[in-house]
């Protein structure tokens, strides 16, 4: 009779004990630093900044190429930042014929080496030297300042007065103004639209 009184008395605590230490060990685990299988980390901001505006000198002291954003939210578990709203502007050897690029957001490499434009991503060189405006739309843009460069695997549309084009992927430097079309190109040109020469 006692013995069946320790029995029923002593399964519940052993299971309340393996419970607290089983409690035990997986706090341990997830406060333990380090890049183990089982840690789990959060996706969350530790700041943000509202109205970003910066620029980047290049080697004569001239701007090269200016970031803004409505909000910047960076991560600090894979050291990214998210931009929203963003504005780049890359000014190569001209202020003049500076190349624009806007998105709905923004993602910025940990090293700040590699932006990536997504969603409703728009670029535009303004009119210069008898050439029209040109604008290039697609849905993602990666985007290397530093070497002026700018690639998509996507489809983009291209457009100025007097063509219009169409294709899947794009590589463009924003320095030499040369553009890449990659694949499935087609296009109209309408000379009739062309700007006038002044004469």
């Amino acid at each position: 009779m006692t013995a069946g009184r320790l029995t029923t008395v002593t399964a519940p605590l052993l299971l309340v004990g393996m419970l607290a230490a089983l409690t035990f060990w997986l706090d341990r685990l997830v406060q333990t630093s380090g890049n183990g299988p089982w840690i789990v980390t959060r996706h969350d901001p530790d700041y943000i900044v509202d109205k970003l505006s910066g620029v980047r000198l290049g080697a004569t002291g001239l701007a090269s190429y200016t970031l803004s954003a409505e909000k910047m939210m960076h991560y600090p578990d894979d050291d990214s930042t998210l931009l929203t709203a963003p504005r780049f502007v890359s000014y190569g050897d001209s202020a003049q014929v500076a190349v624009t690029v806007t998105a709905s957001e923004a993602v910025i490499s940990s090293n700040g080496d590699h932006v990536y434009f997504q969603d409703d991503v728009r670029v535009t060189r303004p009119a210069h030297a008898g050439a029209s405006e040109l604008v290039m739309r697609t849905t993602f843009l990666h985007v290397v300042p530093d070497r002026h460069i700018a690639r998509t695997d996507r489809t983009v549309s291209i457009a100025d007065a007097t063509t219009t084009l169409s294709a899947v992927g794009l590589e463009m430097n924003s320095e030499t103004r040369v553009i890449k079309l990659l694949s499935s190109v087609r296009g109209t040109y309408d000379p009739a639209k062309a700007p006038s020469s002044g004469r």
